[in-house]
């Protein structure tokens, strides 16, 4: 393996191991939170409240040594709240630009489907493009810049779902779960000590393993991951086939194909191979593609998941040898 990619894998590890001081009985939610770090792009979190969302990303800012910001989305919010705006200086006779919370490493942007569309549109260019417009003026973000979205899949009075263009934009969909007994019976017994999890991450016991600009130039070793020919067919076929999906309304694009292909070499990477395999693009698949799928009305009226399409196209595809 590349000496460069050793270095790339032995951090990832590194990261893995502190945030799970903090982070319990997540072990695969934390894997593929790196996994969009590592791709340089975007993850949407789904959970019931009180399973550690916000508490994930804060710890792995703390952990790759990358800046933090949180914006609690709500009905009334609005783009200059998230972007910035200028302000008049009535001392300096001028106007003077003040920051919006958007310009930081990794942002937490809380229940994000809370606001209208007008205001989660604010977020589209930062996203895409890493650059920010306002008043006429183009603003670039920082290089590590990274949008964790939560949402909380049960409650959906008073929230605005997200339109297609936007869902297409994150690279992933964690669903983060409630922990098992054994993992919350540990999280119970570490509440009533000295290393309960919200402790340990205030006290700064924290080790960072990597520099926010190391990390930036270490993803470029991710390019030295391997992945065959009939794996990169067969991420194609995977995504092809749920435009035509009988219950599809409307199948992942081109985005999802790319998106595919980066995860699985950031997660061959985080399982300490520089080679991709069939088991990888089969994990990554519900969580890159998912999220990506407009289901016909009448098989959501039948009950019918995005979840079970994805697996039914899994169970359709040949597996490549």
């Amino acid at each position: 393996m590349d000496t460069s990619l050793n270095l790339f894998r032995d951090t990832l590890s590194s990261a893995r191991r502190e945030v799970g001081r903090v982070i319990i009985g997540q072990d695969a939610v934390v894997d593929l939170a790196l996994v969009a770090i590592a791709t340089n792009h975007h993850a949407l979190i789904e959970g019931v409240p009180g399973v550690a969302k916000t508490l994930l990303v804060r710890t792995l800012a703390a952990v790759l040594g990358c800046d933090f910001g949180r914006i609690q989305f709500t009905p009334d919010l609005m783009p200059a709240d998230i972007t910035g705006t200028h302000v008049f200086n009535l001392q300096r006779n001028e106007f003077t630009l003040v920051r919006g919370p958007i310009f930081t490493s990794f942002l937490l942007a809380d229940e994000i489907n809370r606001a209208p569309a007008k205001t989660q549109s604010a977020l589209l260019q930062a996203m895409q493009e890493r650059q920010v417009s306002i008043d006429r003026e183009t603003l670039s973000l920082p290089p590590n810049f990274t949008v964790f979205a939560t949402q909380n899949p049960v409650e959906s009075e008073g929230t605005y779902p997200l339109p297609e263009a936007q869902r297409d934009r994150f690279l992933l969909r964690i669903q983060m779960p409630v922990p098992e007994r054994d993992a919350e019976l540990d999280l119970a017994r570490r509440t009533l000590g000295p290393d309960a999890p919200e402790t340990v991450l205030n006290s700064g016991s924290l080790q960072p393993v990597v520099t926010a600009e190391r990390l930036a130039a270490l993803r470029e070793e991710l390019r030295t991951v391997t992945l065959r020919p009939e794996l990169l067919a067969y991420a194609v076929d995977l995504v092809r086939a749920t435009r035509t999906h009988d219950s599809v309304l409307v199948g992942a694009g081109p985005r999802a194909t790319q998106g595919l292909l980066l995860a699985a070499r950031a997660f061959a990477a985080l399982q300490d191979r520089d080679f991709v395999t069939p088991d990888d693009v089969k994990f990554l698949a519900p969580s890159v593609l998912e999220h990506r799928l407009v289901l016909r009305p009448e098989f959501e009226l039948e009950g019918a998941g995005t979840r079970d399409v994805v697996n039914r196209v899994l169970e359709s595809v040949p597996v490549p040898r």
